[in-house]
């Protein structure tokens, strides 16, 4: 019978060989062998349901097939591993997607590092209906017969790197698979180019979604089963043997060896029946080539290679068509497009699909677990003979143009509301357009496609009114995009720890819309433990899923108010995501720590963050100990300052924070100040000698040392250790820039004055050959302020100097070097504002009055050398010079004569001035006289004192 059913359609093929090709013996062999494919897939004992990916056409007759008698199995092309997430699908709302997940893995490599694959499910394909029909039915079996995810990663490392080079996602929405690699059931996409390029030319079309929606979605979609399976048995036949490159066959041939192997061990170990059973699969499947293919032989694939040791995890994540339609790389409204003609579909042809609903009682809505009413019971389809279908007119015409007339009307009120000057007149023009277009593309009716091109044509303007534009419209009117619902039920461990410990704030974390949580912990503290949830998700994920309106979270910091936006529900992967790594989000928190903390690469800095982070999520003594410890272990290790300055920060904020608390400074922040302190002080001579440590990172070192530095001593340091660093640094100092701090450091140790560090750059304001380097000599200063305020007095009197000075022909030309040293130091500068506010007068009018303080400490406070030498004899200055040595034996022997307000003349009055009368009060000239009077005594109190 079948072959008298094809020997009219392989006569006609054979003549068109005859007539259109220069060669026909080819063209005659391979035609022949197309039609040889589909009578060995038609002729196949256990039934083979040929699919596409995602077509309504291949949904509507599997509901139809379903709706025909019982069966005992279904064979699914889809990995076998993936089975038993499908039992959750009854808390979800679709489009959702089986994912399976492994953070880590000893056989792929680390580059790799997340693998995850998903399978995307939407009501309008077939392998769902397949799943729903098997949920339905307990006595059917639903058996998954493809490679296990394992094999994915395993056959085909390619796909990996194409889904790495993939251009970046359009929309939020399409991101929602992530980096993962998808898995179709049915794909017939070409991946010949030049086969696929032919094809678009040749059809007047974009892409292949358009092609395959004009001229075979809407040819079989009404056709009956037999007719359907060979139309898809031929277009299967034809894309393997022409669209198909070598090397996907190969990994296709892999695959079918891998599925009917499976298959028939199945059947053998549950004694089913060929008859009982159908195979669900990709049409070009059908047309394999392979040894094991068909159940009439018991040929099999013995030497399965073995899965990898990688732990893999499962389950259940939200999808949308946006994501869908990225992952496949299908034009933009493809799966919109098909879910609305799948609708359409099931109303023409009064199907009522297989739908999965939960209610309250949990049990699942079905239209098949009872008597199948009248509306789910499909009409029989009398078959016609393949030739005549290839041939026949289009259905579904006049229904068509009532929805264009409609879509017409829709987009100019839409366009409209887009502040578009639409009319309807422009909806006529819209129809027209439409019709011409697809006349001009040899069409009978126009597409979705020619009417969004026609709607572009006649309403787009050269500049978009508001936030969407007309193809945007067209897309939303054609069905738009839907996202999918991950049930409570369906949720991993930790998500639904974290629903649960949400429940106090009230708000809908299932909806698809932003949530608001305002939180006033005086009226409400026990929203606490809510704060404390929320700001863990907002460490890990961070604002896409929950944002923080107003509050923060800082060391010491008491929240009284809060208020968040929560996308819980719109961006449930995120939450999902976070389940396959723990059990609760403290758990995962603490792995990412200890993750960052002692993987490769792990400096002090990154260790004493986690430290910090550890006190503010996790309130966990144990591990801040347990970090604590690892980073001083890691600070004895280094050999640098790269890392001094963010070290520095981190310890004074840890040391403050604990000084406030009851408990005061743990253990581990006393040893790491004792260590840093010893380690810092011994790098210096290194530091400043090496031309590749920064100045910053100098005064991120010395910063540590000063500021600590109270803290370390009273530890049991020993403030030598500094002081031999500083002078074997002062030896191998070469860099300007670096000069300031060396001094600043010496000042601090009282190993340099004040006097000559001004005298020094006195020196070099009048050195026009030295003015120069004057911004790299002040950038040392500069820096030392975060850790000596004190030098900002100096540090503005040398700018007062330069300003007041240097000519502007000498300072303009270098002035923007010194900004460009400025600014780096923002939040430096303020110290110094603060210091010159300080300073300098308050008013303009008090300038003219004004002396700058540093005038009586510097060159006019010493004497002039014009003045004369004071008329002392030599042993008097030598008994002067002997008091001034010993003041305070000095002041106590005056305190003992009942002398009190010494005063101390550090400067001798000249000739002009000498009396030594003159200047003294009464008790000083007293004081004088006895001293003079007796110098037997001054004599004796000389040597005892010497």
């Amino acid at each position: 019978m079948l072959p008298q059913t094809l020997a009219p359609l392989q006569q006609q093929l054979l003549d068109a060989a005859e007539k259109f090709a220069t060669d026909a013996q080819p063209l005659s062999e391979f035609l022949a062998a197309l039609v040889q494919d589909v009578e060995r897939a038609t002729a196949e004992p256990l039934e083979i349901f040929p699919v596409c990916h995602h077509s309504p056409s291949s949904a509507l007759q599997m509901v139809r097939r379903l709706h025909e008698k019982p069966l005992k199995a279904i064979y699914l092309e889809m990995c076998e591993d993936l089975l038993p997430v499908v039992e959750h699908l009854r808390d979800c709302k679709l489009p959702v997607a089986l994912q399976a997940f492994a953070a880590e893995s000893q056989t792929f490599s680390p580059k790799l590092m997340p693998l995850s694959a998903v399978a995307p499910l939407t009501e309008a394909s077939a392998e769902y209906q397949a799943i729903a029909y098997t949920l339905q039915h307990p006595n059917t079996q639903l058996v998954f017969v493809d490679r296990a995810v394992d094999f994915i990663f395993q056959w085909e490392p390619n796909e990996l790197k194409n889904q790495e080079e993939s251009e970046e996602p359009p929309s939020d929405e399409a991101k929602m698979h992530g980096t993962a690699v998808g898995v179709e059931v049915g794909s017939l996409v070409p991946t010949f180019d030049r086969f696929l390029g032919f094809l678009l030319r040749n059809s007047n079309t974009r892409h292949f979604a358009e092609w395959w929606d004009q001229y075979v979605e809407q040819a079989i979609i009404g056709a009956d089963r037999e007719t359907y399976r060979q139309v898809m048995f031929l277009i299967g036949s034809l894309m393997r043997r022409l669209g198909t490159n070598n090397k996907d066959v190969e990994s296709d041939r892999l695959r079918e060896r891998y599925m009917w192997t499976g298959i028939k061990q199945h059947m053998k170990a549950n004694h089913i029946a060929p008859h009982e059973a159908i195979y669900v699969c990709g049409a070009a499947h059908a047309a394999s080539d392979v040894a094991e293919f068909g159940v009439s032989n018991s040929t099999i694939w013995n030497d399965i290679p073995e899965r990898s040791q990688t732990k893999w995890l499962y389950g259940l994540i939200p999808s949308s068509f946006a994501a869908i339609e990225y992952q496949f790389n299908h034009p933009a409204g493809t799966i919109s497009l098909a879910e609305a003609t799948w609708k359409k579909s099931l109303k023409v042809a009064k199907l009522k699909p297989f739908v999965l609903k939960r209610d309250k009682g949990d049990k699942v809505e079905s239209s098949s677990l009872s008597t199948p009413s009248p509306l789910s019971t499909p009409s029989p389809l009398s078959p016609i003979p393949l030739t005549n279908f290839l041939t026949r007119s289009p259905e579904f015409a006049e229904g068509d143009t009532e929805q264009l007339l409609q879509w017409c009307a829709d987009i100019v009120a839409s366009a409209r509301k887009n502040g578009y000057l639409a009319s309807t007149a422009d909806a006529i023009a819209i129809y027209q357009t439409s019709m011409l277009l697809a006349g001009m593309r040899y069409r009978v009716h126009p597409t979705p496609y020619d009417f969004q091109d026609a709607a572009i044509t006649c309403l787009e303007k050269d500049r978009t009114p508001k936030k969407r534009n007309i193809a945007q419209l067209c897309r939303i009117l054609l069905g738009g995009d839907r996202i999918g619902t991950v049930g409570y039920a369906s949720l991993p461990p930790l998500a639904q720890d974290v629903y649960n410990r949400l429940t106090p704030l009230g708000v809908n974390l299932l909806s698809q819309t932003n949530q608001r949580a305002l939180m006033d912990f005086k009226q409400q503290p026990e929203l606490l433990a809510c704060s404390d949830v929320l700001w863990r998700l907002h460490y890990l994920v961070g604002d896409r899923l929950i944002q923080a309106i107003m509050g923060e979270r800082t060391l010491g910091f008491k929240p009284l108010q809060e208020s968040w936006e929560i996308r819980i529900g719109k961006n449930q992967r995120e939450i999902i995501m976070l389940g396959y790594e723990g059990v609760t989000i403290e758990q995962v928190l603490e792995q990412r720590l200890k993750h960052s903390v002692f993987g490769e690469g792990a400096k002090t800095s990154t260790v004493l963050e986690a430290a910090e982070d550890s006190i503010l999520y996790l309130h966990s003594l144990r591990l801040t100990q347990e970090l604590g410890q690892h980073a001083i272990a890691l600070l004895s290790q280094e050999t640098g300052a790269e890392d001094a300055p963010k070290i520095f920060e981190r310890v004074r904020r840890l040391v403050h924070y604990y000084r406030t608390t009851a408990t005061g400074l743990p253990t581990w922040i006393e040893r790491f100040v004792v260590t840093g302190y010893g380690h810092y002080a011994t790098l210096l001579p290194k530091a400043f000698a090496d031309r590749g440590t920064s100045p910053e990172q100098i005064a991120g070192m010395l910063g540590f040392i000063f500021t600590l530095e109270s803290l370390a001593l009273s530890l049991g340091c020993n403030r030598s250790q500094l002081l031999i660093g500083v002078q074997q640094a002062r030896q191998e100092l070469e860099d300007r820039a670096k000069l300031g701090l060396l001094w600043t450091t010496e000042l601090l140790l009282g190993l340099r004055t004040i006097e000559q560090i001004r005298e020094f750059f006195n020196q070099v304001l009048n050195n026009e050959m030295q003015i120069a380097a004057f911004p790299d000599y002040l950038n040392g200063f500069i820096l030392a302020l975060n850790f000596a305020p004190r030098i900002g007095q100096l540090v503005v009197e040398l700018l007062s100097k330069l300003f007041a000075s240097v000519p502007d022909s000498v300072l303009l030309p270098w002035l923007p070097s010194l900004i460009l040293r400025l600014r780096p130091h923002t939040q430096i500068l303020q110290v110094l504002l603060k210091e010159a506010a300080r300073i300098f007068p308050q008013n303009l009018s008090d300038f003219d009055k004004w002396q700058p303080s540093w005038i009586g400490k510097g060159e006019n406070s010493q004497p002039k050398a014009s003045e004369k030498q004071p008329m002392l004899a030599p042993q008097e200055i030598e008994v002067r010079q002997l008091l001034f040595n010993t003041r305070q034996t000095t002041e106590a022997l005056a305190r003992l004569l009942d002398v009190e307000n010494v005063t101390w003349e550090e400067a001798l009055l000249s000739d002009k001035e000498s009396n030594l009368d003159d200047g003294l009060s009464e008790k000083e000239i007293l004081i004088q006289t006895l001293l003079v009077s007796q110098p037997t005594t001054m004599n004796s109190l000389a040597g005892f004192l010497r």
